[in-house]
């Protein structure tokens, strides 16, 4: 049995290549839906409650039906992580707007679709996340929050997509995003911290970055071990001067920074990221 399953509307496939979508579907025409991405450790989806909430938020922002219960959607992520028989894994639930006819408007789309994808997932090799990982600052810009605000974890991830071109183009292995007023905003797809003099530093919410699940548990672990952390408005030099940076993500989990923009940090890792990763580890464990 393969390890990467999926289950589209009712239907589970043993392996994700034979599970298909209608050519029609207005998640695949016009991004038109929404996602959560879930870790699972030791068979069990971690954060369920608080990613569950989230996808019902981006979804009512978005005027999208999500007609299963949470009781619903919480069993058949539990069923993926057992069906792709690993301990540690990794779990994209999307629900789209469903098939309609050709033309923006979603009025056409009877009823949403609901797939779900189990999969292993490692972003960066072992050595790189031991040592840290090289970031550039993109070109391009987060969207303003009056056009697509980034609390809506839409399945369009274009700018996103662009960035990570762009850094891979230019040897390094994550994207550094901007707001429109150069303010820091997050990196393709994980939330930025940086360390000074002991003190952790992370934009806040409204400055573009998507209020990430990791990120949110991360800074309660943080406080609860009595460091200080701060959310603050945030620019590059203080990414390119910071003693110690990190980022944080579902996929990513608690990844250190070695450089910015061909700039080492003071540490890599350093002292509070190591901290961080054995509090993120510990917790994550069932």
């Amino acid at each position: 049995m393969s390890t990467r399953i999926a289950y589209v509307d009712g239907t589970w496939f043993d392996d994700a290549r034979d599970a298909t979508i209608g050519v029609l579907d207005h998640g695949l025409l016009y991004g038109d839906g929404v996602f959560e991405g879930i870790r699972f450790y030791g068979g069990q989806p971690f954060a369920l409650a608080p990613h569950l909430r989230r996808l019902r938020a981006s979804a009512r922002a978005l005027l999208l039906d999500v007609p299963w219960s949470d009781e619903d959607l919480g069993a058949l992520c539990r069923e993926a992580a057992d069906r792709t028989g690993l301990a540690d894994g990794y779990l994209r639930l999307i629900v789209t707007r469903g098939a309609g006819a050709l033309g923006v408007s979603p009025h056409t789309c009877e009823r949403p679709t609901l797939i779900l994808i189990g999969a292993p997932l490692t972003l960066y090799p072992a050595d790189v996340t031991r040592a840290g990982i090289d970031v550039v600052t993109s070109a391009l810009r987060r969207a303003a929050p009056d056009a697509l605000p980034p609390q809506v974890k839409s399945l369009n991830y274009l700018t996103s997509v662009l960035a990570a071109i762009e850094a891979r183009r230019q040897g390094a292995h994550e994207a550094l995003l901007l707001d429109g007023q150069g303010r820091v905003a997050e990196c393709t797809a994980d939330n930025v911290f940086v360390v000074v003099d002991g003190l952790v530093r992370t934009p806040a919410a409204a400055d573009g970055a998507l209020r990430g699940i990791t990120r949110d548990h991360v800074i309660d672990l943080l406080r609860a071990d009595g460091i200080a952390v701060q959310e603050a408005q945030l620019v590059l030099a203080d990414v390119w001067t910071a003693d110690e940076a990190f980022l944080t993500g579902t996929g990513a989990e608690v990844v250190p920074v070695a450089r910015v923009d061909g700039r080492a940090m003071g540490f890599s890792p350093g002292p509070i990221t190591r901290r961080v990763q054995e509090l993120f580890t510990a917790s994550v464990r069932p």
